[in-house]
């Protein structure tokens, strides 16, 4: 088979030790006869499956005792919704930073539960860039402030965590978790869908502060209510198994690398050596501010539309997959979350050049 490299955003490229380990376990997980996806969720494997993901992921994380993990189904687009039914409960208002696509819906869906208040946003400039905060525009009594650490699409990412005080912070961190350590207790709470750097899609993660819980309303439904999955340990209903599964596949790699910072200069690494050809190009540029570069989704255009289109096709026969930019910016992207390797990047690089020669203007 030949060697492919898969620059898609999500659902993305996973470790292939972790593939070839859910491989040999598919039809006889560890001598039990069965698949992870026939085991019981309240049977003695899934309860070691589920615990050693959400220990290992303490451990890699330094996640403190006084918060929860919690593993839900939905996706961080669920999220949305029940962050504010459980968390815009006091004061019924929150604080946003607008930095793209995922902060636009979070904010749809806020809105159907109190007060908005959107202190800050890059969107007349395409979200090319982390706009500057404000502490004047910051509303002192919002129940949270919500950001976006990293825009899948536009390639943006928060290189300095604001200080939001006493007020909750609330983090979506779908596109880049587990790239670098992170300082958890910053944060009221955090959440990701798996399926950039945690597994497969379906599930996602949530990391809560324990005084957060508790805050919702009797009348919203037992499966939002962050209180219902902390009192049952992510089990008042059939989970996610094998999502929950893999991702703790995931979690146990990540430790067996070295931990999130060796995941941190790797990636570092990859980024460096696809923005330094970009600052070098003659075709080739990035729509986004240096300063707010992302190390996991890296944006480039070429100017053309018809030569964005050409370069996307030839790259995917070079085995170099899924570079084509999201549908509302266009151009490139090339999506280089943890499980890409240095190699595959240097491929995309030389395949660059070598496509830049040919297509000189």
């Amino acid at each position: 088979m030949a060697n492919i490299y898969n620059f898609s955003a999500g659902p993305a490229v996973l470790p292939k030790e972790v593939l070839k380990k859910a491989a040999d376990e598919m039809l006889d997980y560890r001598g039990c006869g069965m698949s992870v996806m026939e085991l019981s969720h309240r049977g003695k494997e899934f309860t070691q499956i589920i615990e050693a993901a959400e220990a290992t992921l303490r451990e890699i994380m330094g996640i403190p005792s006084n918060y929860k993990v919690l593993f839900i189904q939905g996706g961080a687009s669920m999220q949305f919704a029940m962050i504010p039914m459980n968390l815009m409960t006091k004061n019924k208002k929150a604080d946003f930073v607008n930095t793209g696509e995922w902060s636009k819906k979070a904010i749809a869906e806020a809105k159907k539960f109190g007060t908005v208040n959107v202190v800050a946003t890059s969107e007349k400039e395409i979200f090319s860039y982390i706009p500057k905060l404000d502490p004047k525009k910051f509303s002192k009594d919002a129940d949270y402030f919500h950001i976006v650490t990293n825009n899948t699409i536009y390639g943006t990412e928060y290189k300095t965590i604001p200080d939001t005080g006493a007020i909750p912070l609330v983090a979506d961190m779908s596109s880049n978790i587990l790239s670098a350590p992170v300082d958890v207790s910053k944060f009221g709470l955090i959440f990701a869908g798996a399926q950039k750097n945690i597994g497969p899609a379906g599930l996602a993660l949530v990391i809560i502060r324990e005084d957060l819980i508790g805050r919702a309303p009797d009348t919203i439904p037992s499966l939002m209510n962050y209180k219902v999955y902390a009192e049952n340990k992510s089990l008042y209903n059939t989970p996610p198994c094998y999502a929950i599964y893999m991702a703790g596949l995931v979690f146990q790699w990540i430790k067996d690398q070295g931990g999130l910072g060796a995941m941190k200069k790797r990636n570092e690494e990859k980024a460096k050596i696809l923005y330094d050809f970009l600052e070098a190009s003659k075709l080739f540029r990035s729509p986004v501010a240096k300063e707010d570069r992302s190390l996991m989704n890296v944006p480039f255009v070429t100017g053309d539309e018809k030569l964005d289109a050409k370069f996307t096709e030839e790259a995917s026969k070079r085995g170099l997959k899924t570079l084509k930019g999201h549908r509302t910016v266009g151009g490139m992207r090339a999506s280089i979350y943890n499980a890409m390797p240095v190699e595959g990047v240097k491929a995309l690089v030389e395949f660059m050049k070598e496509f830049e020669n040919n297509n000189k203007k």
